[in-house]
């Protein structure tokens, strides 16, 4: 297409374009238009939930630094409970305690997968 004939073709809707009232074509500003209602309902619930979960927060986090400081506290007992026990060698071993038909597939076979040194003993030489 030439460009003399391109111009022929733009010139007269440029002109029509030019000649036509101008008018706004963004949805915002019709106000009475459905979604713009149903955005704004939307922001204000957002706004309601955000300030209910502000104030949810204020008490909830205090309530789980105490928890915190109470578990820690009671680890701790538990802890000077066990140190005043006799040593694991000299507790007593009964019978349904660490019962072994085959070893496991991990380690020497011998322990458990939550095995704790500080709390489980097992002596293998035990006779049952």
């Amino acid at each position: 297409m030439s460009a003399a004939r391109q111009i022929a073709r733009t010139v007269p809707r440029f002109a029509a374009q030019l000649r036509a009232p101008a008018q706004r074509r963004l949805a915002s500003s019709a106000t009475d238009n459905a979604f713009v209602k149903e955005r704004e309902h939307i922001k204000e619930h957002a706004r309601g939930t955000t300030e209910l979960w502000k104030k949810i927060s204020y008490g909830v986090i205090p309530a789980l630094a105490i928890a915190g400081a109470n578990a820690y506290w009671l680890w701790n007992e538990h802890w000077d409970h066990w140190s005043h026990m006799p040593p694991l060698e000299e507790r007593t071993e009964y019978p349904y305690q660490n019962i072994r038909t085959k070893n496991y597939q991990w380690g020497d076979g011998d322990k458990t997968l939550f095995w704790n040194d500080k709390v489980n003993y097992h002596n293998p030489n035990k006779v049952a």
